[in-house]
């Protein structure tokens, strides 16, 4: 059973070092928006272990009108725990907290190589791929949580 829970931010690095950025240090995994006002991170948990993580932050994207938005930053699932469901649940627990405070949108930068994965979470491709040196294709995806 996996359950679901608000963790510190400290607590996302290993992943993000390990899923992420293998080829970075840790310090590389540390964002500046982690202990931003209104920042927060979740993690899944597996028989005691964290398996999935995802960071959330007061982030406008300039290419959308709405105003409150949030943005998706860090997810990652370790390899050996994918086809669990931890991601959705995560995703799941964290649009709850943000309909609750009245937040209607969420966006990210999606590696190319999970767009689908994000588009089965209800994620629509905006723009077009660029890259994000040195981690390499992205594009933006969004979510409207209304």
């Amino acid at each position: 059973m996996i359950t679901v829970e608000k963790i510190k931010p400290e607590m996302t690095y290993n992943l993000r070092h390990k899923v992420l950025r293998p080829n970075m240090t840790v310090d590389d995994c540390v964002y500046t928006t982690d202990h931003e006002e209104g920042a927060f991170h979740v993690g899944a948990f597996y028989q005691g272990e964290l398996i999935s993580i995802a960071s959330f932050c007061i982030e406008k994207n300039p290419d959308f009108s709405i105003e409150n938005q949030y943005r998706l930053r860090g997810m990652a699932t370790l390899q050996e725990f994918r086809m669990l469901g931890a991601g959705r649940q995560i995703i799941d627990y964290a649009q709850n907290l943000l309909t609750e405070q009245n937040i209607d949108f969420l966006w990210c930068k999606a590696r190319t190589s999970v767009q689908e994965y994000y588009s089965k979470l209800g994620f629509n491709i905006h723009g077009e791929v660029f890259d994000y040196p040195p981690i390499g294709p992205h594009i933006v995806m969004y979510k409207n949580l209304t």
